[in-house]
């Protein structure tokens, strides 16, 4: 009998009279490695590391409700539409945070942060010192969607297909038993973006703050853009294709511009 990747049979963890999510658990477990490697990264610019944790006090929640908001806003039929529960959409640990969300309104509160509160680097070169970390908490946090059993791809046979128990599994796809694992792709990805980002020498000689996390926003972009052309969930389109889909490409070409902006400047000053 063939093995696969199975779903495992629990999202939660009882202690007592406490009960953990695993998709909760994955975020937060996230957040921490995220906010230990940004201190070590901006303090190694010549930063106080003391500013992340003030930065993520504020951040960390704020990213939060956005990720929250943009998922709602890009799934509403769940939540409001016929049969749906308006009262889930407060219920994050049933998963359900849109990374771009997250992102957008992230920087949007860091931004205002560094400007009210003028900390030791810029902005943009704590944008840099954030980019591995924030690949590695999404990478982490992916795993959450595997205790869930949600946000998968395409039915498959592979090898390390995941295995869906019946109720999960979208109308329509009910006799198949694996699909693609693209929780795992994706958190592949996620951290092979941060390891190149740890390991070139190359962004050192960027003089442009930000570059890093152009990078960061590009390489990303690209991997989901493939990684959500396979996944079968239920999405909002725009022209037959996945809202986020259009948002990957869009933001794919912007940071690529970033980015080749921040090495032209580099090299006209060699």
């Amino acid at each position: 009998m063939r093995k696969f990747i199975p779903t495992p049979s629990s999202s939660t963890l009882e202690l007592g009279f406490f009960t953990f999510h695993f998709y909760a658990l994955t975020i937060l477990l996230g957040i921490f490695v995220a906010v230990w490697l940004t201190k070590r990264r901006y303090k190694s610019l010549g930063g106080n590391p003391d500013d992340i944790t003030d930065l993520a006090l504020i951040v960390v929640p704020v990213g939060i409700i956005g990720g929250r908001i943009y998922h709602v806003i890009t799934s509403p039929q769940k939540y409001f539409g016929e049969n749906g529960s308006p009262i889930q959409a407060l219920q994050i640990w049933r998963g359900g945070l849109g990374i771009w969300g997250a992102i957008g309104f992230g920087a949007l509160a860091a931004y205002i942060f560094f400007k009210a509160k003028k900390p030791s680097l810029s902005f943009y070169q704590s944008l840099d010192a954030i980019a591995p970390g924030l690949l590695i908490a999404q990478g982490i946090g992916r795993f959450g969607n595997w205790f869930n059993g949600e946000l998968f791809g395409r039915p498959t046979s592979l090898v390390w297909a995941l295995e869906i128990p019946e109720e999960n599994r979208p109308l329509g796809y009910e006799s198949f038993m694996t699909f693609h694992p693209t929780f795992l792709y994706e958190a592949i990805w996620c951290f092979v973006i941060a390891g190149v980002i740890l390991r070139m020498k190359t962004f050192k000689n960027f003089t442009r703050a930000g570059t890093v996390f152009a990078f960061y926003v590009m390489a990303y972009s690209l991997g989901r853009f493939f990684i959500e052309a396979i996944r079968i969930d239920e999405a909002n389109l725009i022209l037959g294709i996945r809202l986020n889909l259009w948002v990957s490409g869009a933001l794919f070409f912007g940071s690529l511009g970033l980015f080749l902006r921040g090495r032209a400047t580099n090299t006209h000053k060699s």
